[in-house]
This record gives structure tokens, sequence and C-alpha cells, in this order.
């Protein structure tokens, strides 16, 4: 199974915190549910391009924050999440989305009127359809 993830050498966020992240998106999203298998690290580092080093950092942290499960010579799973911790990494997924959205806004010259300004409009687009 090939993950829908993607990494960025540009970003300053670490590789392995990106895996990290998208892959716990994934489970909170229900895009993978309990007992999907994941693949593993040889193979998720080689289809990223990324280091087998990195790739077990994520995984590793994802396994000790309960969201994955490996089972000697079976391979890694995902975990059943508690809806509660679920409903807790999908605001947290969201609010590090909206800052880093934030600080590149900001970067680039916006005020904080124009980052509302462009929310709603962005808002308004996806409601529409766009």
């Amino acid at each position: 199974m090939k993950l829908p993830i993607r990494v960025s050498e540009e970003s300053r966020e670490p590789i392995y915190h990106q895996i990290e992240t998208q892959v716990k998106s994934l489970i909170v999203g229900g895009q993978l549910p309990p007992g999907t298998p994941l693949p593993s690290i040889r193979v998720l580092s080689n289809d990223l391009q990324c280091s087998v080093i990195t790739t077990r950092r994520a995984y590793q942290n994802l396994e000790s924050n309960g969201f994955i499960k490996t089972v000697q010579g079976k391979g890694t799973f995902v975990k059943e999440v508690e809806t509660i911790k679920m409903e807790e990494t999908k605001q947290k997924v969201v609010i590090d989305a909206f800052v880093k959205a934030i600080e590149q806004a900001e970067q680039v010259g916006c005020s904080s009127e124009d980052i509302r300004r462009i929310f709603k409009e962005v808002m308004e687009n996806k409601r529409n359809g766009g």
C-alpha cells in the first residue's frame, strides 16, 4: 500500500515530523481505518526518498503515541484510537496548519485583516465547490 503523503526538503519542519503528522491526519480523518496495514519502514523510506532512520523515527513516535502497532513478523498496522484522542489530534492538526499559514502570510507582509479576508474568501470558495 502506498501512502498518499509528501515530504518537503524545503520545509522547516523535520521530515520525520512531516511523515508523522500526515499519517496521523490520515488515521484521524478515517482514510486509514484500524487494522490497515502500513508499508514497511524500508518501503516507505524508499517511496518518500528519505532515510530509513527518518522513517523509523516517525513510526516509533506514532507507535509510542498509540496510533500504530507493530506485530513482530507480520508488519505495522493502524491501531484503534480513542474518540477523545481522535478529536484532540484533529484539532491539533488543524491548529498547526493555521499557525503555519498565518506565519507564511505574515512573512509576505499580510496584515491580520488581510489574513481574515483571505480566509473568508477561501472558505466561501470551498462552500461553492471551488
